[in-house]
């Protein structure tokens, strides 16, 4: 904290965004804390374009290490998603210092891949939710003070309604979590509930994912899985005929992993936090 206040840095593994929405962002946290407004730092590299990312891989890798391994600030915020973190995972973990692993770590979509490789080292600090690029969303500025009441109060109203002390949890885009299993970055979520949620893939691309996750011998470790929004599914020819709550069901069923119901979290401004592991209790 600096001075009673937060200080937040933002980088963008993935894709850049605009010097625009990074002035909406900090416009938006000033208003919503006029007293004690957050420090919202968004490192140049968010800006810098090299092909589809947002700098090549040594510059947003190096971003990340920046302000992860600096001890002023309090979190790390993940600008937007749009594909890029899984390249940064070999280059990046072995830069971070104990400094970077008592940081609060928030993003989601394609973040999800650096989320799961720092929980498995044993970064404590890590959650499912909105980015800074949300506040463009309809109902976007929402979603940005969500995560903004989580990374400056730890506010339990925006968690998913069903984060608990007594329960672990974890969440990741379907995609995401189905191309890391397997690899040495997979995190044990045993024991805990997992929630899941998809955008803009076909029927048959979620139904092939959830077979290959509940497949997997450490998912089967898990407490159950609860499903987020899968949204913008594009349609199938023929049709696929099973919503996406069938399929969860089918492969709960088939591979033994409790189907819990449905987790309020997607890639809309309705996003809520997940916290990975347990919530400290008070």
């Amino acid at each position: 904290m600096t001075d009673g206040r937060a200080k937040i840095g933002v980088v963008a593994p993935g894709t850049r965004i605009e010097p625009a929405l990074a002035e909406k962002v900090k416009a938006t946290a000033a208003a919503l804390y006029p007293d004690r407004a957050p420090e919202i730092q968004f490192h140049p590299q968010c800006f810098l374009s090299c092909g589809h990312f947002a700098g090549d891989d040594d510059a947003r890798a190096a971003a990340f290490a920046e302000i992860a391994n600096d001890e002023s600030f309090d979190a790390l915020w993940f600008a937007r998603g749009g594909y890029g973190a899984c390249r940064l995972i070999e280059r990046l973990l072995p830069k971070l210092t104990d400094a970077a692993a008592g940081k609060t770590y928030l993003g989601y979509s394609d973040a999800g891949s650096l989320l799961a490789a720092l929980y498995h080292r044993g970064f404590a600090r890590i959650a499912h939710g909105p980015m800074a690029a949300d506040v463009t969303r309809t109902g976007g500025e929402a979603a940005v003070a969500r995560s903004l009441s989580y990374l400056v109060d730890s506010a339990e109203a925006a968690l998913e309604p069903t984060v608990s002390p007594s329960t672990k949890t974890a969440a990741f885009n379907i995609t995401i979590l189905s191309t890391l299993l397997g690899t040495p970055y997979q995190p044990d979520l045993s024991d805990h509930v997992l929630m899941l949620e998809e955008v803009s893939e076909h029927m048959y691309r979620i139904d092939r994912s959830f077979f290959h996750i509940t497949g997997n011998p450490g998912i089967r470790r898990v407490a159950g899985i609860m499903l987020g929004r899968c949204s913008d599914i594009p349609p199938n020819d023929p049709d696929f005929g099973q919503t996406e709550e069938a399929v969860a069901r089918h492969w709960c069923e088939v591979s033994g992993i409790p189907y819990l119901g449905r987790a309020d979290i997607g890639h809309d401004a309705g996003n809520k936090v997940v916290p990975f592991g347990a919530l400290p209790r008070h």
